[in-house]
C-alpha cells in the first residue's frame, strides 16, 4: 500500500480516525506525531484536545494539517493547575470529557460525516467505552515504553505487588532484563508520593482487552525481547518512533514541531549560540515539562557543570529559575546558555551537541535515540528510572548518575558522568551504540520498516470492515 492511500482492492476508501490526547505536552507531542503519519498515509484525521490547552497554547509555525476539535476536562478556564486535587482533575476530565466527546461524535455525525474508529491515549480508557457505544473500532496508544507499560501491566494483574519494597531478590518479568527496586517505576516504589497517578497508570489496563488494537510509540528493534515476553498475555505493535519526519524518513514535507505546543521558544537564541561553538563540545542539559529538581539537587547541578569545562546549555523552566544558585551565571561565564524553553529536537541534532543530560522522559530518551545522541541518565520519577535501566545496561546510549544516601546527584558526580560519555577513549563505545540505534530508529518509521508496515496493516484492516 503506496502512502497517502488507503485502499481494499480497486475501491479507494478514506478512514476517518477520531485522535483523542490526555491533556499533558508528553503525550499530545507522539500522540500528534501518529495522526500526521496517518493523515500522509491518506487517512482524514480529527484530533482532540481539551478547551483550556486549545485556548491556551502559543501559536504554532507549523500547525497540524487536519482539523483539531475540543472537549472539556471540567475545567476550561484553568486547566490542570485549578483543580482542587489530581483526583478531582481526573474525574472531571471523566465525566466532563465523556459526556462532551460523545457530543462531538454526535455533531459530526449529524454533519455526514462518521467516524470509523478512535485512536485514544492509554491514560483515558474510558475514551474506548464512549467509542463502542457509537460502533466505532477502538486504538488504545500507550506513550510510554512498553518495558514500562509491561511492569505496569503485571501490577495490574496483581503478579507485581505494589508498592515495591527494596528487597534482595530481583524482579522477573519475561523478556525483561532482571530489575532492583530503584529501577522499577517510582509510582509502583514504596513511599511513592503520587498515589493518584498510580492509579492511573495501573487503571489504564482494566478495558485494554476489549481494544481492537493496541499500539506503543516504540519499535520493534529497541524492544523486541519484551514484546515477545509479552505475547502470551497481550499483543501490543510498536509504531514509533513518533517523532517528526525531519529527523527520521523526511518522507512529509516541512515536519520539523510537533506542532503543538504549551511552552514560549527560544530558538532563534539557542542556534545562534550553538552555531557559535565547536563540533560535539556542548553538554544538553533538559528534564522536560513537569520534572521539578530540588533546590539542593539545582546546586549541586549548577556547580557539577562548571567543574566540567564543557559548555553546556541548560533548559530551565521559568517555574524552576529561582532555583538557580547565586553567582552561578557570573561562574558560567561564556561557557553556559540559560533558556527557559527550545526546540529539543533542533538541539539535539545540532552538531555541536555532545551529550545530553536528561531525565529520562519517555519522548526524551526516544529522540536522543532516534538522533544518536549520548546521555547521561538523572531520572526522577514515574517511568524515567526504568527508561534510564535500559539506557544505560540494555542499549548502552548512555551513563546513569547515582544517587548518594541523601538521594542527590553530587556535583563530582555529575561532572564525573559528562567527563564519561564526552572522553574521547571512555565515550567511544558509547558513541557507537548510539549512532547504531539512531539507523534502526530512521529504518523502522521509513518505508517498508517494522513501524511502518504495522501502521499499514491497521489502516488495511479498518478499510475492510
Amino acid at each position: 500500500m503506496a502512502d497517502g492511500e488507503c485502499k481494499t482492492g480497486n475501491n479507494a476508501k478514506k478512514v476517518n480516525l477520531l485522535v483523542v490526547t490526555y491533556p499533558a505536552q508528553g503525550h499530545i507531542n507522539p500522540l500528534l506525531q501518529f495522526s500526521k503519519r496517518l493523515h500522509h498515509k491518506g487517512a482524514a484525521v480529527t484530533f482532540v484536545v481539551t478547551k483550556f490547552l486549545f485556548n491556551n497554547q502559543p501559536n504554532s509555525d507549523h500547525p497540524p494539517p487536519f482539523p483539531v476539535e475540543t472537549i472539556s476536562d471540567g475545567h476550561d478556564a484553568g486547566g490542570f493547575l485549578s483543580a482542587v486535587s489530581i483526583s478531582d482533575y481526573h474525574d472531571r476530565l471523566k465525566h466532563d470529557g465523556s459526556q462532551t466527546l460523545r457530543d462531538l461524535i454526535r455533531r459530526k455525525e449529524n454533519a455526514g460525516r462518521r467516524f470509523d474508529a478512535v485512536v485514544y491515549d492509554g491514560f483515558m480508557p474510558w475514551v474506548l467505552d464512549v467509542g463502542k457505544e457509537f460502533g466505532l473500532r477502538t486504538v488504545a496508544y500507550f506513550t510510554q515504553s512498553c518495558a514500562v507499560n509491561n511492569i505496569y501491566y503485571h501490577v495490574y494483574r496483581g503478579e507485581i505487588k505494589a508498592p515495591v519494597v527494596a528487597a534482595e531478590e530481583e524482579i522477573r518479568i519475561a523478556g525483561m532484563p532482571p530489575l532492583t527496586m530503584a529501577d522499577m517505576p517510582s509510582l509502583v516504589q514504596v513511599g511513592n508520593p503520587y498515589p493518584v497517578f498510580s492509579d492511573l497508570v495501573i487503571n489504564q489496563f482494566g478495558n485494554v482487552e476489549e481494544a481492537d488494537w493496541l499500539i506503543c510509540n516504540s519499535f520493534y528493534e529497541l524492544e523486541h525481547q519484551v514484546l515477545e515476553g509479552m505475547e502470551n498475555k497481550w499483543n501490543m505493535k510498536p509504531i514509533g518512533p513518533n517523532i517528526p519526519s525531519f529527523y527520521t524518513d523526511k518522507r512529509i514535507d516541512n515536519d520539523r514541531d510537533y506542532g503543538f505546543n504549551l511552552f514560549k521558544m527560544n530558538n532563534e537564541v539557542c542556534q545562534k549560540w550553538l552555531d557559535a561553538r565547536p563540533k560535539a563540545a556542548v553538554v544538553f542539559v533538559a528534564f522536560g515539562s513537569y520534572a521539578a529538581l530540588s533546590v539542593e539537587q539545582m546546586e549541586e547541578l549548577a556547580w557539577g557543570l562548571t567543574q566540567t569545562n564543557f559548555f553546556f546549555l541548560w533548559v530551565v523552566r521559568e517555574t524552576e529559575a529561582a532555583k538557580i544558585p547565586a553567582k552561578f551565571a557570573e561562574a558560567m561565564a561564556d561557557r553556559g546558555l540559560l533558556v527557559p524553553w527550545c526546540r529539543q529536537l533542533d538541539v539535539l541534532s545540532h552538531e555541536s551537541i555532545g551529550c545530553f543530560v536528561t531525565h529520562c522522559g519517555w519522548n526524551s530518551t526516544l529522540e536522543a535515540l532516534t538522533i544518536g545522541v549520548p546521555m547521561v541518565a538523572m531520572p526522577q520519577w514515574t517511568d524515567q528510572t526504568t527508561n534510564a535501566k535500559f539506557v544505560t545496561d540494555i542499549w548502552k546510549t548512555g551513563v546513569r548518575a547515582p544517587l548518594d544516601d541523601a538521594g542527590i546527584v553530587r556535583r563530582t558526580t555529575v561532572a564525573d558522568c559528562i567527563l564519561k560519555v564526552m572522553d574521547d577513549d571512555g565515550g567511544t563505545e558509547i558513541r557507537k551504540n548510539a549512532a547504531k540505534w539512531e539507523e534502526l530508529a530512521k529504518r523502522a518509521v521509513d518505508r517498508d520498516g517494522s513501524s511502518d508496515r504495522t501502521v499499514d496493516e491497521i489502516l488495511a484492516q479498518l478499510v475492510s470492515v
